[in-house]
């Protein structure tokens, strides 16, 4: 995706607004846009990052990355695929389920070298360990009980 003609748009339109002003303020205002220019940049960024989060958290158990290529940034739809040994991928959340998009935090303890498996693993899925363990449960709490991803408890 490329961020310059939005990065213009700012420009050209701090720019009109300078001539309002006249000759003597037309200066410092093209001082001011050429400065403004790697904030709007970041702006931008953080804006995308925070809408793929969000379209992220509908697409369980897909979701959406964004990368940057130089200093233009890209979108990276993945999909996990079922192989032997992943678990078998749920079913998005529906309203039917009465999920209505809210999350909530949780905090979750791991034996370190739970912590490290679950680390490698989600770096290999090219997934953030929040996006992965949200995958990783969401598969097991859906898996079907032939499947083995029925949990009934574990005490330990």
């Amino acid at each position: 995706m490329e961020l310059d003609p939005y990065v213009d748009s700012v420009r050209e339109n701090l720019l009109a607004s300078a001539g309002i002003g006249g000759e003597e303020l037309r200066v410092p205002v093209e001082r001011l846009a050429a400065a403004l220019d790697a904030a709007v940049r970041l702006a931008l960024l953080e804006a995308l990052s925070d809408a793929v989060g969000e379209v992220s958290r509908d697409l369980v158990p897909g979701g959406v990355e964004l990368r940057l290529r130089g200093r233009s940034p890209e979108f990276v739809v993945t999909s996990p695929v079922a192989t032997p040994t992943t678990a078998p991928v749920a079913a998005p959340v529906t309203e039917e389920t009465g999920d209505e998009g809210a999350t909530s935090r949780t905090t979750l303890r791991l034996p370190e070298n739970l912590k490290v498996r679950v680390e490698s693993a989600a770096a290999a899925a090219h997934l953030s360990v929040n996006s992965w363990l949200v995958r990783a449960i969401g598969s097991a709490v859906d898996a079907p009980a032939s499947s083995g991803g029925s949990f009934h408890g574990w005490v330990g």
